[in-house]
């Protein structure tokens, strides 16, 4: 930390700086309450109010004293910008904390690079600690974008503020450049040996010890996220508890082993910003909070972590989010390269959803010209339906063009994280401007992420760290995948989708039922999964420029996704004891979720019994998806299931290739599982606990001839 603090930017004697400004503030104050204090409520009122600005004033003042020295020093260039950055971080979080510590500190683009100031108060200076007033006062000052390696010095720092022989060497310093040392960790105070404890801990015969893991992250991801990872590791050291943190801070993170986290009894999130991957901790005992309770109340934190952990509490198990843990290490190109798309896709879902629902509805209010309407904003009428049409069918033409950009934007989010998202935006925007469409936006996100990650590997001059993530990344990156969109791959990808188009529309016959047959496969192999998603970006893909082969295709997709859900919960209502009883609970709400075009809905059905469910719904949506293309149905919206049927073409065929699907799926199951030998545990039990004594006789003798 030498590059970080000198004994030029120590103060032990910080009450003095800012005793002028201090006066300065008191005497505003005074005047404040000659002109106001008129009245004994409203004197009294005042007064309060000049305590707590006489208060403000004293912390400005101390902060701005500490900053001055980073701008004589040539850290900071802009004193009234960063302080105004300062007060914006203070505004978010007080940054006080208890033991007499204030930690003041921002990221700002008025700091050259990373600076550490340290003040000493003997009077104390209220940073909002739940203890009291500060008498050690760390100003961290950290660039826009600052590096790797000076975000876990800083880090480092935080973690040593949590060590009561270091704060207490810093409080008996006699010299600027003692301090200075200290927190350089050239001087560093002796620990009291524990190894002879940990070895009789870990001693034969020792009890197996209570695993936490936890995860620390704050708005900033300087100093809060590691300083509550240091209490919480020493808490849990004091407690016996073997606790392993992951510090989800500004200079990234390194995601915990996951056999780590399989071996956890228990979890505790403190956080104040979104916890990443956070589905990778499900299904245990879990303590939420903020960050400052990490810091402040650590042992509190473990002790209701046990409790729950006593008392069997767990959080609900949950899917991956997006982007998340895409491309972890370990991973196979494949994988990484699924993952990706998925992110993108799973991303540019909500759009679709929305963008393709309203206009939609704007063709079923307005009837289908409604798209040659004028702009909304010139010409409305309140009373006339057919400007409600235009409404909505203008704002879902909005949305839905935001399909490519956000497709690209988030499979190069996926690949390269945050500074993917600008190159991978202006990639999708040009493939919607060369009319390359859903091909180009998966090429564009595909090319920004590569790009991105490219550049992040070349070695950088230190005086250009601090602007890369803002500036340099942005800039190189969205000129180079332009050019590349424009004028390299761009006009071939173009062509490419023009072509499938094309094809698309001149689908008839046979040609078109096989294309129906392998959607409806695609659809029901994963229910949901990559192959499920693949298919119904192929669909959603043709309605960015829909015609007529294009909106079969959607139409298809769909209704073979409504097949599953759906014969799983005819199958548990004529064949009962061929499932449990939590298929039976589950059969019911298949029958919404398929109606709703949620093919999820028979995902525990296919987790239980995968051989024959599987083939099963695959069968039924191959047949869905070869009538619904020989009957010429036809579909405006990307999804609603059976409540968007009036704005299908061949709408009363449509149902019918829906229900011959159900019927055929309905059917292979219930023969699948009355074929084998063995019957479904817990089947037999399930029903005789609803059923009569003759109906449960008939049922096991049935279970028996199987």
């Amino acid at each position: 930390m030498s590059e970080m603090i000198t004994a030029d930017l120590v103060d032990l004697e910080l009450d003095r700086s800012a005793a002028t400004k201090e006066t300065a503030a008191k005497e505003t104050a005074a005047t404040a309450e000659t002109e106001e204090g008129a009245a004994t409520e409203e004197g009294a009122a005042t007064n309060e109010a000049g305590a707590a600005n006489e208060a403000g004033a004293v912390k400005e003042a101390a902060v701005r004293s500490l900053a001055e020295r980073m701008v004589a020093l040539g850290r900071v260039t802009d004193l009234d910008g960063f302080l105004a950055d300062v007060a914006a971080r203070e505004a978010q979080m007080p940054t006080g904390l208890d033991g007499g510590i204030g930690i003041p500190h921002c990221r700002s683009a008025h700091v050259t690079e990373p600076t550490l100031a340290f003040g000493r108060s003997a009077r104390g200076i209220d940073f909002g600690a739940p203890d009291g007033p500060a008498d050690l006062i760390f100003l961290i000052a950290a660039p826009a974008g600052a590096d790797d390696a000076h975000l876990t010095i800083l880090s480092s720092l935080a973690r040593q503020l949590m060590d009561g022989e270091f704060t207490g060497a810093l409080r008996s310093a006699s010299t600027a450049a003692e301090a200075a040392a200290l927190i350089r960790g050239e001087e560093r105070p002796a620990e009291a040996p524990v190894a002879e404890q940990e070895a009789e801990d870990c001693g034969p015969g020792a009890a197996e010890p209570f695993r936490i893991v936890a995860v620390t992250s704050c708005p900033t991801g300087i100093a809060h996220t590691y300083m509550a990872a240091e209490s919480l590791e020493n808490a849990a050291r004091d407690a016996g508890v073997e606790l392993t943190v992951e510090t989800q801070g500004s200079a990234g993170f390194t995601r915990l082993d996951p056999a780590v986290i399989a071996a956890a009894d228990a979890v505790i999130f403190a956080h104040d910003v979104p916890v990443r991957d956070k589905p990778r901790f499900a299904g245990r005992p879990t303590v939420d909070v903020g960050v400052k309770a990490g810091i402040n109340r650590p042992t509190e934190l473990i002790a209701e972590a046990r409790e729950k952990a006593a008392r069997g509490e767990t959080t609900a198990p949950a899917g991956p989010t997006p982007v998340e843990g895409a491309g972890d290490e370990g991973d196979g190109y494949g994988t990484k390269l699924r993952k990706w798309l998925m992110s993108g896709v799973s991303y540019m879902v909500p759009f679709v959803a929305a963008g393709g629902l309203l206009i939609a509805l704007g063709f079923a209010i307005g009837g289908w010209k409604i798209d040659k309407a004028p702009s909304v904003a010139e010409h409305f009428i309140w009373t006339d339906h057919t400007s409600w049409a235009a409404l909505l069918f203008q704002i879902g033409g909005l949305a839905f063009a935001f399909l490519v950009p956000v497709l690209a934007g988030y499979i190069a989010y996926g690949m390269a994280d945050r500074p993917g998202l600008v190159p991978g935006f202006v990639g999708g925007s040009v493939a919607v401007t060369i009319n390359a469409g859903f091909l180009g936006g998966l090429a564009a996100g595909l090319l920004a992420g590569a790009v991105v990650m490219g550049i992040q590997r070349v070695r950088i001059p230190a005086v250009l760290r601090g602007i890369m993530p803002v500036v340099v990344i942005p800039l190189i990156s969205s000129a180079v995948v332009g050019f590349l969109m424009f004028l390299v791959v761009g006009k071939p990808i173009a062509s490419l989708q023009s072509a499938l188009t094309d094809w698309l529309e001149g689908l008839s016959g046979a040609n078109a039922i096989i294309l129906g047959v392998i959607l409806g496969l695609m659809m029901c192999f994963d229910l949901g999964g990559p192959l499920n998603k693949v298919a119904y970006a192929f669909a959603i893909g043709g309605l960015t420029h829909p015609t007529d082969g294009s909106l079969k295709v959607m139409a298809a997709t769909m209704a073979a996704g409504m097949v599953p859900p759906l014969a799983m919960a005819l199958a548990t209502t004529v064949r009962g004891r061929l499932f449990t009883r939590t298929e039976r609970e589950n059969g019911k709400a298949a029958w919404f979720l398929g109606a709703s075009f949620i093919t999820e809905g028979a995902i525990p059905f296919a987790a239980a019994d995968p051989l024959r469910v599987i083939p099963a719904s695959m069968a039924g949506g191959a047949v869905t998806g070869a009538l619904s293309m020989a009957f010429g149905c036809t579909l405006r919206a990307p999804h609603g299931g059976v409540f968007v049927v009036p704005l299908i073409g061949q709408p009363l065929l449509y149902p019918l290739a829906i229900a011959a699907g159900v019927g055929v799926s309905t059917l292979v199951v219930v023969l699948l599982k009355s074929a084998r030998k063995t019957p479904t545990p817990g089947a037999d039990e399930a029903v005789a606990a609803d059923a009569p004594v003759a109906e449960v006789a008939e049922n096991k003798r049935a279970s028996a001839a199987v």
